[in-house]
């Protein structure tokens, strides 16, 4: 039986009270904000990378959309499907590795939020080449022209948390932007390691150009407070506006820069 990543283990054990965090109270306001950007059209597909328990996929479903919603964590699709179902609507679910997967360039548009995927690397993963490889097999999976929605931890925000203590006792790589540590899935849980990489607004021009998605907008888009304003320093998140063009890729995945 193949082992777990950390990441599925933390959102296996998660999967039961995600639901309850704070940030997942905005679903209905954060798809319209998403149907504004997307420019979608009635009966438009659009792939969800790192749905969790799949609330922006419902919701889209619900609105008459075609969506397919991939995640790692078996526990996370579970509770999406039996969300689903309770909604009475039709969503397929797709249980992948968000930097391993392929699929047909059939899709309208692309999501990818709150943390769902990008920017959560595995103990030996690279920190250019997995959210490369996650831009790239998104990019693949869409038509020429569709847009696409990304929410990434904040590169700013995470510099002006640490400082030279942290660098030297391992819990922040200013050279990879990866902060470690060690958190339970929920309480009374045994933490386990995880690591997160944040973004600064260039590289993240650079890295979806590289894929085939230049980018539209970058703006602040930390959950409960996404706009089309500049972002802050000091928040958490930072959304991506960017658009599928019809060109080769010009950066093959997992080449490293």
């Amino acid at each position: 039986m193949r082992e777990k990543t950390t990441w599925e283990q933390f959102f296996d054990a998660h999967a039961p009270i995600y639901d309850s965090n704070v940030f997942t109270g905005n679903t209905v306001s954060e798809v319209d904000f998403l149907l504004e950007e997307l420019e979608l059209q009635p009966g438009d597909s659009v792939i969800d990378v790192g749905c969790g328990t799949g609330r922006h996929s419902i919701e889209l479903a619900r609105r008459g959309y075609a969506v397919t919603g991939l995640d790692l964590s078996a526990e996370m699709l579970a509770r999406a499907a039996a969300a689903a179902r309770a909604a009475e609507v039709e969503v397929e679910w797709i249980r992948s590795d968000a930097a391993q997967f392929a699929l047909p360039a059939k899709y309208d548009a692309a999501i990818c939020l709150c943390e769902g995927a990008f920017g959560l690397l595995g103990q030996g993963d690279d920190s250019i080449d997995q959210p490369l490889a996650i831009l790239c097999n998104t990019s693949r999976s869409l038509k020429p022209g569709a847009r696409v929605v990304f929410t990434v931890l904040n590169g700013a925000a995470m510099l002006r948390k640490y400082q030279n203590k942290d660098v030297a006792e391992g819990r922040f790589d200013p050279i990879t932007m990866v902060e470690s540590s060690e958190y339970p899935p929920q309480e009374g849980l045994p933490p386990i390691p995880i690591r997160e990489r944040a973004f600064v607004p260039t590289e993240l021009r650079l890295l979806f150009c590289l894929a085939g998605m230049p980018v539209v907008h970058i703006w602040g888009g930390t959950a409960g407070n996404w706009r089309r304003d500049l972002l802050d320093l000091d928040e958490m998140e930072v959304m991506v506006v960017a658009r599928k063009t019809d060109e080769p890729m010009p950066w093959p995945t997992g080449q490293r820069l």
